[in-house]
């Protein structure tokens, strides 16, 4: 059972590989354009990634930290990584890249035994990308932000930071999915005070919320200063961490008994976060990736809802895919009990609950801790389902597809049903203005079953956004990609602004789902 995995704000997800339908088996690949170039990527940055070692079917996630001259030179890439498989262990490596004016490239490592590693990136700005191994060795994907070598310090990082840990569990009698999130209260001075969190799991289901007790937070002696590494003690879990800035740290599991494994970022909670139910107002989209116990499948959701007033929703419109099953449902008199609430007994942590009821759907239940008083970290907590992801405040709308069109990076990673295969793509697609094909694009990526890893490079899609009324609720999407991958895909898109969309895959032979973010150079 695969663990779908997102990191907040930067992945997207395109189900293209052995999907419903077929394909087209020609399909150009648009000459690149924009304003990209070897400069844009120039500095030091950190990145996280995560997937399957296809050896051993095993949870597999490296995050790091690596250095960039902007003239085509990586220097040097220092990462962690944690193979459920195998062990635990620190590489260093160096290499080269290169950078299209798309903002589509490649970056080739080598680490001193001679073993490599090959991705592909692709630029959202010289700030920030999206990443793909595309060696065959493990199917991984994630992004990566450009560091501030400033905040390199223990002191820098201090308040209370939301995280979200998707992983999985080996503390029970099998391999189950696990969700963490949270907060965290280091205090700049090497302790973390405390925090608290909610547990979604397989062997004990949902447990929250729960504290922390106080636990630590230390840079590394050797490597902090140049790649902001570190290491933290909190929840009775050791964890490996690299800084992005005072603001955002990405971190990894490395217990030595290995009986977890996740990893994720934490987010510094700034402006007013709501306290009180009153105080949390406005429209939200979410998604959520993770699996199903009954299905014993993936599962992915998209929704939104609007808040009527102090704990009532008034609106809602929600899009499942569990195990290949996709559900549609939307506000009227088939819902009942939909109401949210802030906890004032954890009162500023910026937790909050969410329910609703379908008729024919059961019960939703959700559990989110906001990092601002309009986005946060979202745990779905729902009977038999084990997922998390994102949850945005919405604005901007109407939405249309001149409000829309641009260019936009994209990562994927999920399950195909029928063979069981982990994909990991990224790519690239510009959205015209045009209301039929007015998407064009490409994308690069790996698919890992048990006979090994396959790379897919360079695939020429093309496909159709269509919004619906004023775009705000579930629009439709059709990609279809190019030989050697031949295949059609087809989704639901809520817009959450116009630089971001929330896509969920909606055919019976994959499990995918993520977000597109608009590019800028």
């Amino acid at each position: 059972m695969k663990r779908l995995l997102w990191l907040p704000t930067l992945a997207f997800c395109v189900a293209l590989a052995a999907c419903s339908g077929g394909g087209g088996s020609s399909i150009t690949v648009p000459p690149p354009q924009g304003g990209f170039t070897l400069a844009s990527l120039k500095g030091t940055y950190a990145f996280s990634m995560s997937g399957m070692d296809p050896s051993t079917g095993a949870y597999f996630a490296r995050i790091g930290s690596f250095v960039a001259d902007g003239a085509g030179n990586i220097s040097s890439w220092q990462e962690d990584v944690v193979d459920l498989g195998t062990s635990v262990g620190q590489d260093t490596l160096s290499g080269k890249y290169n950078v299209l004016a798309s903002g589509r490239g490649t970056i080739v490592l080598t680490d001193t035994t001679g073993n490599k590693l090959d991705c592909t990136l692709d630029l959202q700005s010289s700030g920030q990308g999206l990443l793909v191994e595309t060696d065959g060795n493990f199917a991984s994907s994630g992004s990566f932000n450009i560091q501030n070598t400033a905040d390199f310090l223990a002191t820098s990082v201090s308040g209370t930071y939301v995280f979200d840990f998707p992983g999985v569990s080996l503390s029970g009698t099998s391999v189950t999915p696990i969700s963490l999130i949270g907060t965290i209260t280091p205090n700049g001075s090497g302790v973390i005070s405390g925090g608290v969190f909610d547990t979604n799991d397989a062997n004990n289901g949902h447990i929250g919320p729960s504290t922390f007790s106080p636990g630590s937070f230390q840079l590394d002696p050797t490597y902090g200063s140049t790649y902001g590494r570190g290491v933290a003690s909190f929840g009775g879990a050791t964890f490996a961490f690299y800084i992005v800035d005072s603001t955002h740290i990405k971190f990894i599991e490395e217990d030595p008994n290995e009986l977890v494994g996740s990893s994720g970022d934490a987010l510094l909670q700034s402006g007013t976060i709501p306290t009180t139910t009153a105080a949390f107002t406005g429209s939200f989209a979410y998604l959520t990736g993770g699996s199903s116990t009954l299905t014993q499948g993936a599962e992915a959701s998209v929704g939104r809802f609007t808040v009527s007033g102090p704990g009532t929703i008034g609106t809602i419109s929600y899009d499942e895919n569990n195990n290949g099953t996709a559900t549609h449902i939307s506000q009227g008199s088939n819902i009942t009990n939909a109401t949210y609430a802030i906890d004032t007994t954890n009162a500023g942590s910026g937790r909050g609950t969410m329910t609703f009821t379908d008729s024919t759907g059961g019960t939703f239940s959700y559990v989110f801790y906001l990092y601002s008083p309009t986005s946060g970290v979202i745990q779905d907590v729902s009977t038999n389902i084990i997922a998390d992801g994102t949850l945005l405040g919405q604005s901007g709308s109407p939405f249309t597809l001149s409000g829309l069109a641009a260019s936009y990076a994209y990562n994927w990673n999920g399950v195909n049903n029928s063979s069981g295969n982990e994909e990991d793509f990224i790519g690239l697609f510009t959205l015209g203005t045009g209301t039929t094909s007015n998407i064009t694009g490409v994308l690069d990526g790996t698919v890992v079953g048990s006979s090994g890893g396959n790379s897919y490079p360079n695939i020429g899609t093309q496909g159709t956004l269509t919004i619906a009324s004023d775009g705000t609720t579930n629009n439709t999407l059709q990609i279809v990609a190019g030989s050697p991958l031949s295949a059609t895909n087809n989704s639901v898109v809520y817009v959450v602004n116009a630089n971001t969309m929330f896509i969920l895959d909606t055919d019976n032979s994959s499990v995918l789902a993520g977000v597109a973010t608009r590019q800028s150079n």
